[in-house]
């Protein structure tokens, strides 16, 4: 069966999962990428360094937000949203927002290869050395569909 999630299903799928993927389009290329991210019930927050996504984000701030769970072909779940690309700049923006970016990702990494953020035990203190871009999507509208067998 084919459906719509409702707004708690859409809510529940945003805040549940850690990756997602976000596309962007400027200069007549579309790019979509996978990311780690934070929800807040407003914003999907990320971290990364400068490249592309960041370039084509800064040129055209308007964005499509992914995130699935998919069981297999016949059972899923996904998320569409579409919202504004913010450049978080200043130390406080720029705190608040790993802060809550770390505190969803950090208690999932375990494996014995996973290294911890260097920020884990000292953050605010050194949010100013801080390497990277900082930012998050103001989602301005969301979809869902599944599929359940």
């Amino acid at each position: 069966m084919l459906g719509t999630l409702n707004k708690k299903q859409v809510e529940h799928l945003l805040y549940s999962s850690i990756i997602g993927r976000i596309g962007c389009h400027t200069d007549n290329i579309t790019y979509v990428v996978p990311v780690t991210y934070a929800y807040d019930g407003k914003y999907i927050y990320g971290h990364t360094n400068e490249g592309m996504k960041i370039d084509m984000m800064r040129k055209n701030p308007l964005v499509c937000f992914e995130v699935d769970v998919i069981e297999n072909m016949s059972n899923w779940r996904s998320v569409i949203a579409w919202g504004k690309f913010e450049e978080l700049k200043t130390p406080k923006e720029r705190e608040e927002g790993m802060l809550k970016l770390m505190d969803v990702v950090m208690p999932l990494m375990t494996g014995e290869t996973t290294i911890s953020h260097p920020m884990k035990d000292t953050y605010p203190k050194y949010i100013d050395a801080m390497q990277g871009v900082v930012y998050r999507i103001k989602l301005t509208e969301k979809t869902g569909r599944f599929e359940k067998t």
